[in-house]
């Protein structure tokens, strides 16, 4: 997809790109813990203690654990770091016995480096920490066993004496008896030489070197709440990124020139550019309230399309003797009015905006236009001129207000543009109106040099398709992604049923030209260009029902002469050029 291609469904789908991400953001926001929470699966530090080369048999594994698991590890490891949470630094280190004679520490953390310094203080800690508990248990043993040394050390000088006072005979006797006591004292001055040198050295040591790795990390455990958010927002973007993309890949609404123009068998003869909010807001035609505007101009870009290529009469050049009444009369009774019916297959297609824009554009090239609002279902063209409601085409149909059309013409707030709205629709049945729409629009030719009729969408009641028969032409609008190929198609096969030309479809709410420009020579641009050109035979493939009525009234297009000298011809041809080349 190019990247212009790209941009534009991305702009066409910003409400889901937005919602992915506001909820992204809801979900990181609910599942992350608040504040500057600890990654405690980033990185990870181990680090062995055993006891010191021969200290093993005087060192109890059970009780160094036990002093690691103590507060006091944590406090002096805390202190060492300048931590204040000591809770928190507890729940990012374990310690376990990882064989009868060595410990192991596991720290956690979201650097390396923070692993790594908690473990080694926790190490540093436990091996001060105990080797001080060991000093201060051996000097009271010491103590304790010095005097006891005291003790035996007075019972050895008294066997003594009594050995060199007593006779030869019980010299033997006491022998024993000094010797026991000489041993024991012994004894207990060898266990007190042991603690002196087992007090002035660590019990236990650090084995090896700190052990790190990464254990990879995640959004919801990120160091801080701002950097999760970063990250929902990106996944939230990518994942509306995705949802776009397959959106656009499934949709198949008309949006584009050529798939309009395949799905009606029609050319479009106009493309109307997106309105902004604030010009679907005016209270009158945009082609009056923003004459620069790019979307006015594509309006009176439709207009000169229709000017180029529709009835013979709408062509004609409006000269002297316009404003004289008498020859406006004149002229009209000469060539009434052709009558175009802008006509939609479903509603909010653009077809109500269209019809107020277009009759000002005819306007400003000095034709009296006269609007008929045949929206019998939800009349609203009044609402575009400025005009109030009452009584209009209802009335005039029903036969409940006056017979002559002229008597109803309301004054718009565009010169040259005058209105018949579509009165009181509230009680009226739209089936029955439409009966007496031959005689009435026939009345109304006469006061116009040219008829826009608005009618109600196509495929959601019958009313177009009873008017089609009696307008000289048909315009068909169609909203940019409003309109899917299956329902152009059957609109295109209900107009062909008709024999009505059909001046094309006007496609409205494009982000700027779509399609490619047909070269000319092309099968398609020739088969647009003879449609173009008034060719009002139905479909071939699509044959006339039999209950129609034979077609006694032809339309001004299909009642075109046909060129006879090369100087028409060649007009003719340079006509089609100009029509393959806008197309």
């Amino acid at each position: 997809m190019e990247p212009a291609n790209l941009f534009t469904v991305l702009r066409r789908y910003w409400r889901l790109l937005a919602g992915c991400t506001a909820a992204a953001l809801l979900l990181g926001f609910l599942l992350t813990p608040a504040g500057d929470a600890v990654d405690d699966g980033k990185w990870q530090c181990k680090v062995a203690i055993t006891p010191v080369a021969g200290a093993a048999d005087t060192v109890r594994a059970d009780q160094v654990l036990s002093y690691a698991q103590g507060s006091s590890v944590t406090t002096a490891a805390a202190q060492k770091l300048h931590i204040m949470d000591v809770a928190g630094l507890s729940a990012r280190r374990t310690v376990a016995a990882a064989s009868t004679q060595m410990l192991q520490f596991t720290t956690t953390g979201p650097t390396q480096q923070s692993a790594a310094e908690l473990a080694q203080a926790l190490s540093d800690a436990t091996i001060t920490g105990y080797s001080q508990e060991s000093k201060r248990s051996a000097d009271e043993s010491i103590k304790r066993l010095q005097a006891q040394a005291k003790e035996q050390q007075e019972q050895v000088d008294q066997l003594q004496r009594d050995f060199s006072s007593a006779r030869p005979a019980d010299q033997p006797k006491l022998k024993p008896q000094l010797d026991s006591a000489i041993a024991s004292l012994t004894k207990t001055l060898g266990a007190i030489g042991d603690l002196r040198n087992y007090s002035q050295t660590d019990a236990i040591q650090q084995w090896g070197s700190i052990d790190c790795k990464e254990t990879g990390g995640n959004f919801l455990s990120a160091p801080s709440r701002g950097l999760r958010m970063s990250i929902a927002v990106v996944l939230g973007l990518g994942l509306g990124v995705v949802a776009a993309l397959m959106l656009s890949r499934m949709d198949s609404r008309l949006r584009t020139r050529n798939g309009a123009e395949e799905a009606f068998n029609l050319p479009v003869i106009g493309e109307i550019p997106l309105l902004s909010r604030r010009n679907r807001r005016l209270r009158e035609p945009l082609v009056v309230a923003r004459p620069s505007d790019p979307a006015a101009e594509a309006f009176r870009s439709l207009r000169s399309t229709l000017l180029l290529t529709g009835p013979d009469v709408l062509a004609q050049q409006i000269g002297d003797g316009a404003t004289d009444p008498a020859a406006r009369a004149a002229r009209r009774r000469a060539n009434p009015a052709p009558v175009i019916l802008v006509m939609s297959g479903r509603s909010g297609d653009g077809r109500t905006s269209t019809v107020a824009n277009l009759a000002a554009a005819l306007a400003e090239t000095g034709r009296q236009v006269l609007v008929l609002d045949c929206d019998f279902r939800h009349p609203q063209t009044h609402v575009h001129f400025g005009v109030g409601e009452g009584p209009g085409m209802a009335e005039l149909l029903s036969g409940e207000q006056l017979t002559d059309p002229g008597d109803l013409i309301r004054r718009t707030n565009v010169e040259g543009v005058s209105l018949i709205p579509g009165g009181n629709t509230a009680t009226a049945y739209p089936a029955a109106l439409v009966l007496r729409a031959g005689e009435v629009l026939r009345r109304a030719q006469r006061h116009a040099d040219v008829v826009l009729v608005d009618s109600s969408p196509l495929l959601h009641a019958n009313d177009a398709y009873e008017l089609v028969r009696h307008a000289d032409a048909v315009l068909v609008t169609v909203m940019a992604g409003n309109v899917k190929p299956e329902e152009a198609d059957r609109v295109a096969e209900l107009l062909a049923r008709t024999g009505v030309p059909v001046a094309g479809v006007a496609l409205l709410g494009t982000d700027g030209p779509t399609g490619l420009r047909r070269k000319p020579g092309s099968a398609r641009a020739s088969a647009a260009a003879a449609r173009s050109a008034g060719a009002s035979a139905p479909l071939p493939s699509v044959p006339r029902p039999a209950a129609a009525e034979p077609q006694e009234h032809k339309p001004s297009w299909a009642r075109r002469p046909a060129p006879e000298g090369p100087q028409e011809a060649e007009n003719e041809s340079t006509l089609q050029l100009r029509l393959g080349e806008d197309l």
